[in-house]
């Protein structure tokens, strides 16, 4: 079965001992292997966790690095991911049961089954559903911690989305999947640690040059997150780079290694796994749709903010304007126009939106809908084709932008939040 959503899907695998004689009770010792500030990891989430990622290597046909290096590897990032949720749960975020459900049951319509039927599933493949329950609702928190301290903070303006039209205007725009072997450096780093971190991506260009396999060396050397699934950046537009970094893929081919990149993060290597010419014309669908947005706070729960836009959604029903029902209770900056968002490209909103207006008929009124945001009421004004061709460029553009500025702050704050922990490494040789 194949899991496909931003949500990682852990595998675990446990082993059971079985008892040796009636006399003997065999028990399974745990033991701490981390200490991070308040909280600990124990060595069996440990394994757990090693399990996982053996797992997605495997299914991406890297070669497994060497056991201890792995495991070490796999720790390094369970603190990192410790140290921000306990950042999040200090600054009351927090991802509710209600919230949980709809993540899941989206996962499974995603396989299309039901719920039961996936919790089945992942049962048949020893995924414990309690467990798989938890690495989501981390995941969830991770991925609001980022949108909320870094995303949403990152402002890319007219000025430059024009320079960099000004500057590219004649150039052919391409798209590279890439693959990268970050070592990340401390900000307050010494000359000797610094020393030591570039000895160690100059030892991971020579396993890569010597013939081993770039996902392999980039589990057992990277710091980044992606470290355990080889190292896999996925496609990025040329608009999302580095100038610099562009230059030096326009003269790679495919298969191709940089050399040693000293950038804001540290030091990194990357390869150029495909490149491909991005389409110029382009004509969609646009909807023009207005919603109503409620969002839950400190003194409105989940619940009460979604049976607060049921009673506005009954109220329309019942005769009353949408437009005035937006300007009196929506939370967001298109209340004032009653609601409307204008005419929105595919891909412009998140999924969960975008999923129920493209089902709806003009004039029909959604049902409440929930996503990082909060809770809607959608309205499908009217839908045209359109050529967007200068406006999804510019769109692009801005995206890509905010992408590569979002990508570099995201290093900065997650390197500093991580330096200022209180972390304990107690993972003994073997």
């Amino acid at each position: 079965m194949k899991l496909s959503s931003f949500f990682a899907l852990v595998a675990l695998v446990f082993s059971v001992a079985a008892p040796v004689s009636r006399a003997v009770e065999v028990q399974t010792v745990d033991r701490i292997v981390a200490v991070v500030n308040h909280d600990v990891i124990t060595a069996n989430e440990l394994s757990a966790r090693v399990a996982q990622v053996k797992q997605n290597l495997k299914q991406q046909n890297i070669p497994e690095p060497p056991a201890d290096i792995l495991q070490r590897q796999v720790l390094e990032r369970m603190v990192n991911e410790q140290v921000q949720v306990q950042f999040a749960a200090s600054t009351g975020m927090k991802v509710d049961d209600a919230q949980l459900d709809q993540a899941t049951a989206a996962l499974a319509k995603q396989n299309k089954m039901s719920v039961p039927e996936f919790r089945s599933a992942l049962a048949s493949q020893g995924i414990p559903w309690v467990q798989f329950r938890k690495e989501i609702r981390t995941e969830m928190i991770l991925q609001r911690l980022r949108q909320r301290e870094v995303d949403n903070r990152v402002v890319v303006t007219d000025a430059e989305v024009n320079e960099y039209l000004k500057l590219n205007a004649n150039k052919p725009q391409m798209d590279y999947r890439l693959a990268h072997i970050q070592i990340s450096v401390p900000e307050n780093a010494t000359p000797d640690e610094v020393q030591a971190r570039r000895a160690k991506i100059v030892a991971a260009r020579q396993a890569v040059n010597s013939g081993q396999d770039f996902g392999t060396v980039a589990a057992q050397y990277s710091t980044a997150k992606d470290a355990t699934e080889g190292g896999q950046l996925g496609w990025y537009a040329s608009g999302s780079l580095p100038e610099q970094m562009v230059a030096l893929l326009q003269q790679m081919q495919p298969g191709q290694l940089t050399d040693i990149i000293r950038s804001p993060a540290g030091f990194e290597l990357v390869k150029l796994m495909e490149v491909r010419k991005q389409e110029n014309h382009q004509v969609v669908q646009q909807t023009h749709v207005r919603h109503i947005l409620v969002r839950p706070t400190e003194l409105i729960s989940e619940s009460e903010a979604k049976a607060k836009l049921n009673q506005i959604r009954d109220r329309i029903l019942q005769g009353a304007k949408f437009e005035d029902m937006a300007r009196a209770f929506s939370e967001d900056g298109s209340a004032s126009k009653g609601g409307d968002l204008g005419w929105i490209n595919p891909g412009e909103t998140v999924p969960e939106f975008e999923q129920v207006m493209n089902a709806l008929k003009p004039d029909e009124l959604s049902q409440v809908v929930h996503t990082q945001f909060g809770y809607h009421l959608i309205q499908v004004i009217e839908r045209r084709d359109q050529d967007v061709t200068a406006d999804r460029e510019r769109s692009s553009v801005r995206n890509e932008l905010r992408k590569r500025k979002a990508d570099e702050q995201y290093e900065n704050w997650a390197r500093q939040l991580r330096d200022s922990a209180y972390v304990e490494m107690r993972l003994k040789d073997e």
